[in-house]
């Protein structure tokens, strides 16, 4: 279940270099075509993701809204609709409908030996808000469509 993108290129080299001992006039332009979009925020990964999927919900109380975000509901979802959805879509936003969530994926990346490049397409991410419970209390919804981690390495060459 590792991210595995060095070890597909490893493969993929080594059955090249085979190829060339059976076709010696064959040309390698390239081991990657770069549709895989590695370490670039697009589309693709945003619509049909890669590496881990995750969806986050939470429900904050109106009493910790207002006391702890010093904030009402209503204002706290007019903020996310003006910021992080409508502000990011005039700026033409990739997946950005957030408020921040590279600073926590960084984070987190260089805190248990991610790559921190992968950073770039697994913080793509959207955050909707919403008042709930007769608009007393918020709806959180964050949507990470593209978390870019190795979780398990068991190989590590290709002999």
């Amino acid at each position: 279940d590792a991210m595995g993108m060095n070890m597909a290129t490893k493969g993929v080299d080594k059955v090249l270099k085979d190829l060339k001992g059976v076709f010696p006039d064959m040309d390698i332009v390239s081991i990657s075509g770069n549709y895989c979009a590695d370490k670039k925020a697009t589309a693709i990964n945003w619509i049909q993701g890669r590496g881990k999927s995750v969806v986050c919900e939470a429900v904050i109380k109106e009493e910790v809204v207002s006391q702890v975000f010093k904030t009402t509901v209503a204002s706290f979802v007019e903020l996310n609709t003006l910021k992080n959805l409508t502000g990011s879509a005039i700026a033409g936003s990739l997946g950005g409908f957030n408020a921040h969530a590279s600073n926590i994926v960084t984070a987190v990346f260089i805190a248990t030996g991610q790559d921190p490049a992968q950073n770039v397409e697994s913080s793509q991410c959207i955050t909707l808000i919403e008042a709930v419970n007769g608009g007393r209390d918020l709806h959180i919804s964050v949507t990470m469509p593209c978390i870019e981690v190795g979780i398990v390495v068991k190989q590590r060459s290709y002999n």
